[in-house]
């Protein structure tokens, strides 16, 4: 099978095009032709040699990748919940080996979910780091109440685009930052207002949020605390709270910490129901062939994208 490795950390170089023996699922996998994947920041970071690339670097071949849509080629004794020829997606193994860069890939059953049938391939693929890590910061950690103020920082992107969708579902009342160029983008995917980081004047803010939801980390969560009401939350998603940040948080009276999504076919499942019934839907900027992933991948390190970036096998 086609397949990408990274034999050592480094640019989009390390990228390397590879044959490899098609996997074969064990007694609780699924063995999925790939359609389309889609990739994420993390995807960067890693072939860099940060993201998780720690827990990976003892693995060979070292695949990268974890967000798939495709059918179902085969499944192992003891799967009940798919057979073959079933259309699923989902985020495999994540932050482990995902291996989701080949023409085919296993996943255990219980990571994974039907597509449904009004969805693309592309949209699926779309549709689940960065949709998991939304709804699971959101829903499971946060508890993101009806009526309460939200803000969602880069809200044009791959997990904030879908934080804005959820958090309206949720009933809240959703504030979305990016530059000034997105904020048609931001105020069409259902948020009740848009702040223009660029020219936000953080430190004498007019309003306080019961939760934000910061993608960006660095000095963005300092600005975060700045604008969490007391007894409010703050959750940090690209990087872990220092200690500085942390006491500054405190201080405050607000809950801070950082958060990393886990792959859960439950919540998977959570996700294609939202997709099915219009609740949510995934923005695909662009879709490149497999061929291309390098440039797929230096789109994404632009930093300029809104929603999601595809790759189509």
């Amino acid at each position: 099978m086609k397949t990408i490795i990274v034999e050592q950390p480094g640019d989009v170089n390390q990228l390397i095009y590879s044959e490899a023996e098609k996997s074969t699922a064990s007694s609780d996998e699924v063995l999925i032709k790939v359609k389309s994947l889609s990739i994420n920041p993390v995807d960067i970071k890693t072939h860099n040699g940060n993201g998780v690339y720690g827990r990976i670097k003892t693995e060979s071949p070292l695949i990268l990748g974890w967000d798939i849509a495709g059918v179902v080629e085969n499944v192992g004794a003891e799967v009940s919940k798919f057979k073959i020829g079933d259309e699923v997606f989902g985020m495999v193994n994540f932050p482990g080996h995902g291996k989701a860069y080949a023409e085919y890939v296993v996943a255990p059953e219980n990571q994974l979910a039907l597509k449904p049938e009004n969805v693309s391939f592309e949209e699926a693929a779309a549709s689940t780091l960065a949709a998991l890590t939304a709804w699971q910061a959101m829903v499971k950690n946060a508890k993101v109440k009806g009526g309460q103020k939200v803000l969602v920082h880069a809200a044009a992107g791959g997990v904030g685009h879908f934080a804005v969708q959820i958090g309206k579902y949720l009933g809240a009342e959703v504030t979305g930052t990016s530059s000034a160029k997105n904020r048609d983008f931001v105020l069409s995917l259902g948020a009740d207002s848009h702040l223009d980081y660029r020219n936000y004047d953080w430190e004498n803010h007019p309003e306080e949020f019961d939760f934000v939801l910061d993608t960006i980390g660095g000095d963005n969560i300092d600005h975060s605390i700045l604008v969490t009401k007391k007894g409010g939350s703050v959750i940090s998603i690209p990087t872990t709270l220092n200690e500085a940040v942390g006491e500054k948080a405190k201080a405050k009276g607000v809950n801070g910490y950082f958060f990393l999504v886990q792959s859960d076919g439950e919540d998977m499942k959570q996700i294609a129901l939202l997709l099915e019934k219009g609740h949510i839907k995934a923005s695909v900027e662009q879709v490149f062939p497999f061929s291309q992933m390098k440039r797929a991948h230096l789109q994404l390190e632009t930093g300029r994208t809104v929603g999601k970036i595809v790759v189509n096998m």
